[in-house]
């Protein structure tokens, strides 16, 4: 069936953002919208797989990292003081600093970050990035496996081999991958079979027994700190603070959620506008959990307007999903 995101101008459409999604349940494929079998980069999306690795390997225990730093290690984090000194934290229980992290260096996603930075004369640095967390994680991996850290980035470090075999694992295909924004490897798969990570992340007990802990605990962590996995106004934070989910976020319009209950029971969902469009994306999450029996409240994605460059409302994004129920 067919799934898009309409851009009106006045009364008229001036775009279209086409969605393909999956939905997965305990019996498999539940319901569907676009493409089900497209092959899309899950990107951010697969921290919280990701994030296992801290479990697989013992770096938890071995480091004493608690649930602040596992779920920052799942963050697409906004860059606030908040995360950044969640982030510093973390490298000083692994004995390493800043310049440690490989992923670079932007300003941070939130304005009052930014603007702080900016009244104080300083420069952002590798922990304002949204993926310090997840590189903090991955250099923790890597020494409890007592594997250097030097080159954790690279697909063939024994860290990356280990998240590419779980998402191999939780989703039954063979993820292919490519160099993600931040320097590390990112995965694609069929959005059906993303879903069915998804879907374990929700219902930890049907996972396979190495990662049935690891899952429960991961997303225990960002249950319980949803402001560290995204930040203040961002849709992940605020769905995960008024709906029983798991929500990650991704680049170029992927969104993964885990509907830990739903009137369908738990859920696995993958979902990806196919322009890469974020305004997009968020206006078809919301929409999508409501097609799927959850109410999140008012949110700022509900028929966002158009504006001008006055501030003016010229129009407005309208989502359109008619899912095909399995």
């Amino acid at each position: 069936m067919k799934a898009e995101v309409l851009v009106y101008r006045g009364p008229w459409v001036e775009n279209r953002h086409r969605v393909s999604l999956a939905v997965y349940g305990e019996e498999g494929l539940v319901a569907c919208a676009g493409n089900p079998a497209m092959v899309s980069y899950l990107r951010s999306s697969a921290k919280p797989f990701q994030a296992l690795a801290l479990f697989l390997t013992g770096a938890v225990e071995r480091f004493a990292l608690g649930e602040e730093e596992i779920a920052l290690a799942t963050a697409s984090h906004d860059g606030t003081p908040r995360h950044v000194g969640v982030a510093a934290r973390f490298l000083g229980k692994l004995g390493l600093g800043p310049e440690r992290l490989v992923c670079g260096v932007h300003p941070p996603f939130s304005k009052e970050a930014r603007e702080a930075l900016q009244r104080a004369g300083e420069r952002p640095t590798p922990l304002h990035h949204n993926c310090s967390g997840k590189h903090a994680g991955m250099l923790a991996a890597a020494l409890a496996l007592g594997a250097s850290p030097e080159g954790y980035e690279r697909p063939e470090h024994p860290v990356q081999e280990l998240n590419r075999k779980a998402l191999q694992d939780l989703s039954g295909a063979e993820p292919l991958q490519a160099t993600d924004g931040c320097g590390v490897p990112t995965f694609a798969l069929p959005l059906a079979r993303a879903a069915r990570a998804f879907y374990l992340l929700a219902r930890p007990d049907q996972a396979p027994k190495p990662y049935e802990e690891p899952l429960r605990r991961v997303g225990e962590a960002m249950r319980r700190h949803p402001h560290l996995v995204a930040g203040p106004g961002s849709i992940d934070t605020l769905l995960m603070e008024r709906l029983p989910l798991l929500a990650k976020r991704g680049a170029e319009g992927y969104h993964g959620l885990a509907l830990l209950d739903s009137p369908r029971g738990p859920l696995g969902v993958a979902l990806k506008v196919e322009d890469g469009s974020t305004q997009a994306r968020e206006v078809a999450v919301v929409a999508l959990l409501r097609a799927l029996g959850l109410e999140p409240g008012p949110t700022p994605w509900d028929r966002p307007e158009v504006q001008n460059h006055r501030g003016l409302a010229v129009g407005h994004l309208e989502a359109r999903l008619a899912l095909s129920w399995i």
